[in-house]
């Protein structure tokens, strides 16, 4: 998975775009011919530095296209953490999008041996466990750089006890290809 500068940048606007043309301060964006196979992603929103919405596909299931416009718009309307994005935070907001790369299994028998299999910065980790599904992408790690912490964490937002551990539980590395960081609008 790599997608050129001029690509990724296709990506951004797109997101830019999809978000503007909802306060109708652009037009409904098109779909670009080269983001038309299918992908998936994370839409991240920030605030001067703070999260402001964060909405994603973890599985490809309609256009990178189409995954990048509805997960920027979930992200500013829909995660529930959040209040409605108004649009007087337009010219406050950033945002950054996350293009998945495909999802590899980690096969362990123990917490320590995925301790020592993770990659802190790098890996997005995705843990399943009896209907229960939660992911942490790889920037996550920023605020959680000790791998111990990045785990208990991730079990904390499956709903499960942070010392928890089943055999049972199944565990899927991926990477991302991150652009954005940019403000939506000026004022």
């Amino acid at each position: 998975m790599s997608f050129s500068n001029q690509l990724l940048g296709e990506v951004h606007e797109l997101a830019r775009q999809s978000l503007l043309a909802s306060f109708g301060r652009a037009v409904e964006p098109d779909e670009p011919k080269a983001l038309e196979a299918p992908g998936c992603c994370f839409v991240t929103l920030t605030k001067h530095g703070a999260l402001r919405g964060c909405i994603g596909s973890l599985e490809p299931h309609r256009s990178l296209a189409r995954d990048v416009i509805e997960n920027s718009r979930s992200a500013a309307f829909s995660d529930p953490r959040f209040p409605v994005l108004g649009e007087s935070e337009l010219g406050d907001l950033e945002i950054e999008v996350s293009i998945l790369g495909p999802h590899r299994e980690i096969r362990i028998a123990s917490e320590q041996e995925l301790l020592e299999a993770l990659e802190p910065g790098i890996d997005g980790l995705v843990l399943v466990f009896e209907g229960r599904r939660a992911t942490f992408l790889p920037s996550v790690w920023e605020q959680l750089a000790e791998p111990v912490d990045f785990l208990q964490a991730l079990k904390r937002k499956a709903g499960l006890p942070e010392q928890f551990w089943s055999e049972d539980m199944r565990w899927y590395r991926y990477g991302v290809q991150r652009v954005g960081g940019w403000l939506i609008a000026r004022g």
